[in-house]
């Protein structure tokens, strides 16, 4: 089975959570670009439906509801969760391929799906972002603009079950100031053995 002897790669697996509008995603983008990491960003599949701007493989897997349980009923994903009637999961093979050549994965991904990770990653680093008041997070959700009030009170019932859950993780980073963050991100990933960018770059 793929989880048996993972943890005998030579490459690292750091798994960021957090609820919507923590600044997770910005985060993420932040450390992909430093000089000072070197790490891929898995690409997660989903069912939900590309927004403006986004593409195929790069930020996601669009794939149909029926192709989805067809790759979690063949034990192709590393993980899967369910969120607002939409299904998002971590294709294995990528993940496995990196670590093995002694890479660093990031996966960016919801609570439900890093505690599956967890179950068989338990060496892996596990961030969790969060915001100093909870309140910060629907003033964030509705500076977006992009979903309706419905949409939001379920990502905020979501956030309070996913900050529940934050004493899981090995980290828990309060992103009150973007660039201090962002810092103290790299600094930890650093750590962990995800530092410098490829002698090709």
């Amino acid at each position: 089975m793929w989880m048996e002897g993972w943890g005998d790669l030579p490459g690292h697996l750091v798994v960021i959570s957090g609820p919507s509008g923590s600044g997770k995603s910005t985060l993420v983008r932040r450390i992909l670009e430093s000089n000072d990491i070197h790490a891929t960003l898995s690409v997660s599949a989903t069912t939900r439906a590309p927004r403006p701007g986004e593409e195929h493989g790069k930020n996601y897997f669009f794939v149909g509801h029926d192709e989805f349980l067809g790759m979690r009923d063949r034990g192709e994903l590393f993980e899967f969760a369910e969120f607002a009637g939409n299904c998002y999961g971590t294709p294995i093979r990528p993940v496995i391929e990196t670590l093995r050549k002694g890479g660093c994965v990031i996966l960016e991904i919801e609570v439900q799906g890093a505690l599956q990770v967890r179950e068989h990653a338990p060496s892996a680093l596990y961030i969790f972002i969060d915001v100093p008041r909870f309140w910060e997070l629907e003033k964030r959700l509705r500076n977006r603009g992009t979903e309706d009030d419905a949409a939001i009170h379920r990502r905020l019932v979501r956030a309070r079950w996913e900050r529940d859950h934050a004493h899981c993780y090995d980290t828990i980073l309060i992103n009150d100031d973007l660039d201090q963050t962002a810092t103290r991100l790299i600094n930890l990933l650093v750590q962990h053995g995800c530092g410098g960018k490829a002698s090709d770059a």
